[in-house]
């Protein structure tokens, strides 16, 4: 992060930290205890901001699993002053469960809080996961020794939940401060044979870990798309504004057809099906679309150009894209930023990525490298991972047409 503290940096007019901590409360957790360095626990103890529900805020370790410790302890403390059994917290219920939340997670919803919470009550343990994306590669030194098989890889995010007596059992055979260092509470139960249950996390739930991922945290605010949160304008901004323009969300879904070849990403691809639709059935290009229009404020794709005869049959979807960006053009916007994802079990897209990246980027007037373009099989579920259906989703981010330098000017 540059030397700044991450914790103590500004999202949207509160500190990340702020924003991670009032989503457990808001969650209805009954009891907080913040893990800090030993030199920003006063101040963190004195902050006006603080709920109810933080019982106390305690120095933490050199490994994340020392800080979970001392949380844990202080918690258990906190258990014990207020329940007269040991066994019970202060509602009378029995082997509460235990959270564990980065403070660097500022975006994680409410509802996910309480179906990690729910997760482990019902099964003992369990954290939120995600789907990962990208081409897995293992390193032989600096050359590629081999892809890894991402049908069964996930990435892990936090809270992750426990019940008290089971991360105690889990202390008891590895402590704390033992020789093993443990990446996360899941790893540690996993080494006590400890089930845990994985439930869906959520793709908003970022961590904090560049500055570029405040951006990308402040924009998902100011463009509405963190579950359970109303749009959040960065300051000085106007309503849907963020610090760098609006943001937008696009999905669409196609079945495969009789006909050939498959357009897909601005690209066709010869020997494929093609999908089926009214154009010729670009999902990545519609979900770009709609991201746009959605960003920008007009509408959406379908109403733009309606499946009938007033739209073309089987009209190539750069067409339609590049009608879409002119509006949003006219409207006063530029895309300056692409993710997507596209989901699909075939045909194999790997190797087309780039390609498709360029082919966009050349539709939308976009560097290629602010184009991302990501593929999954939808490890192997549904439609997508059977093979009958292609889905993808985009993220679009506009900045005002003025704030782009013109080759010339000063």
């Amino acid at each position: 992060m540059g030397g700044v503290d991450k914790l103590e940096a500004e999202l949207a007019g509160r500190s990340v930290l702020r924003w991670s901590v009032e989503a457990l409360a808001a969650a209805g957790v009954e009891r907080i205890v913040i893990v800090s360095s030993i030199a920003r626990v006063p101040a963190i103890a004195a902050a006006e901001w603080l709920p109810d529900s933080v019982v106390t805020v305690v120095a933490g370790g050199e490994r994340r699993q020392d800080s979970v410790a001392a949380g844990f302890a202080a918690l258990t403390e906190a258990d014990a002053q207020t329940s007269p059994d040991p066994e019970a917290n202060a509602s009378g219920r029995p082997d509460p469960v235990v959270l564990v939340h980065d403070g660097a997670r500022p975006l994680v919803s409410p509802a996910l809080i309480r179906a990690v919470a729910d997760a482990a009550a019902a099964h003992g343990a369990a954290i939120p996961v995600m789907p990962v994306t990208e081409t897995l590669k293992r390193l032989d030194g600096r050359r590629v020794g081999a892809t890894v098989d991402r049908t069964s890889v996930v990435a892990a995010q936090t809270p992750q939940g426990v019940r008290r007596h089971l991360l105690a059992r889990a202390y008891a055979a590895f402590p704390p401060d033992g020789p093993e260092t443990w990446t996360d509470e899941a790893s540690l139960l996993e080494a006590c044979r400890i089930p845990v249950h994985a439930i869906s996390g959520e793709a908003t739930n970022l961590k904090v870990t560049m500055p570029v991922d405040l951006q990308r945290a402040e924009a998902m605010l100011a463009g509405g798309l963190v579950p359970g949160r109303a749009a959040v304008p960065a300051r000085g901004a106007e309503p849907g504004v963020g610090a760098a323009g609006r943001v937008g969300l696009g999905t669409d879904s196609h079945p495969f057809g009789p006909e050939t070849p498959l357009a897909l990403g601005g690209l066709r691809i010869e020997a494929v099906p093609r999908l089926a639709g009214h154009s010729d059935g670009d999902v990545a290009l519609h979900a770009v679309a709609d991201a746009l229009l959605g960003a920008a404020g007009l509408g959406d794709l379908g109403r733009l150009f309606p499946a009938d005869s007033r739209t073309p049959a089987g009209i190539d979807s750069r067409e339609l894209l590049a009608a879409v960006v002119d509006r949003v053009r006219a409207a006063g916007w530029r895309p300056a930023n692409l993710d997507m994802t596209i989901v699909a079990a075939r045909p194999r897209l790997a190797g087309l990525l780039p390609e498709m990246a360029a082919a966009m980027a050349a539709v939308l007037g976009m560097d290629p490298a602010a184009v991302n373009v990501k593929a999954s099989t939808g490890n192997l579920g549904g439609p997508e991972g059977a093979g009958r259906r292609i889905s993808a989703s985009a993220i679009v981010w506009l900045a005002p047409l003025e704030s782009r330098t013109m080759e010339g000017e000063a």
